[in-house]
């Protein structure tokens, strides 16, 4: 069988699957497999029994959550695959335990520090966040995690840092999709410092009040809110200070399409589609996008004075 795999930064909108027939779809396989039509192995795969997490809650919207089937079923993680199903299939070869996160660069001390260590080095908060994807569509997720900046400020930055630097895991033993060359290998994000310093701004080690799934990010997951879903960086690795600005895996891929402030703008189109409207994933229709995800009263002060034609 010819199967033919479309780059990403060439594909169309129109070429994707319909998130409307995607659930649908799912919906059928799932009542054939349970009718005996279809083998277990096409079986929509149950959720692993994911340690607890005690978290106080911070922050909430009041907005109805997105199902924790849907967070964890429907997802963009190109090492494990480019289909939306292929990371919840394929994560299953991530190790996230033992896990360690490095933080160097311009700080006065740089570590290495173990994912238990962090568990109990900052208290763990749950806040309801909105994610919205370059690609249209959205959720509402309730995380479980730290500040970014208190990770940040550990390291104590030096006064001539501008810039965060993310890198995620790089091991194609447990990442089948660095075998492809859909993307630069390892995948990396960057923030200015003043973004990741922002309280909004959060390290996920969780989701649900549990454990973060493989197919989300486990065990360490960047959030930053107000901005598309591709700069949430997954599985990090390593955080690096600069003075430069650092650079990022879809803005190196396709420049054009992919700036590296990636603020949610619905004023500022993609060159393929338009950023006005978004669609809730379980919902049929549009909803109209708020400038910053809606976190515009606390973030935009930011970017005061700048042209988001330009700085997109």
């Amino acid at each position: 069988m010819l199967i033919r795999i479309i780059d990403p930064a060439q594909a169309r909108e129109a070429e994707a699957t319909d998130e409307a027939v995607y659930w649908n779809r799912r919906a059928v396989l799932g009542g054939m497999a349970m009718a005996g039509l279809l083998p277990a192995a096409c079986a929509e795969a149950k959720a692993p029994n994911l340690a607890p997490l005690a978290a106080r809650k911070t922050r909430s919207l009041n907005e109805k959550l997105t199902p924790y089937s849907s967070v964890t079923n429907y997802n963009n993680f190109y090492e494990f695959g480019t289909s939306k199903e292929d990371p919840a299939r394929n994560a299953g070869t991530l190790r996230p335990e033992p896990w360690s996160v490095r933080i160097d660069g311009m700080v006065a001390k740089p570590q290495v520090i173990d994912i238990d260590r962090l568990r109990k080095l900052f208290p763990l908060e749950e806040r309801v966040y909105r994610l919205r994807c370059v690609e249209g569509w959205s959720m509402v997720i309730p995380w479980v995690g730290f500040p970014l900046a208190a990770l940040i400020k550990l390291a104590d930055p030096l006064g001539k840092a501008k810039y965060v630097a993310f890198e995620t895991l790089n091991d194609p033993k447990q990442m089948p999709g660095l075998r492809s060359s859909v993307l630069q290998w390892p995948y990396v994000e960057g923030l200015r410092l003043d973004e990741a310093l922002h309280p909004l701004a959060m390290i996920t080690v969780g989701l649900y009040g549990r454990v973060l799934p493989n197919q989300n990010g486990a065990p360490l997951r960047l959030v930053v809110p107000w901005k598309y879903g591709f700069k949430s960086i997954k599985s990090i690795t390593r955080i690096r200070l600069t003075d430069r600005m650092p650079p990022t895996s879809w803005n190196r891929s396709a420049p054009d399409e992919y700036g590296f402030y990636a603020n949610v703008n619905p004023a500022v189109d993609h060159p393929r589609w338009s950023q006005a409207t978004e669609r809730r994933i379980g919902e049929y229709t549009r909803r109209k996008t708020l400038p910053f995800n809606g976190y515009e009263a606390e973030v935009a002060g930011l970017y005061r004075g700048m042209n988001f034609q330009k700085n997109f």
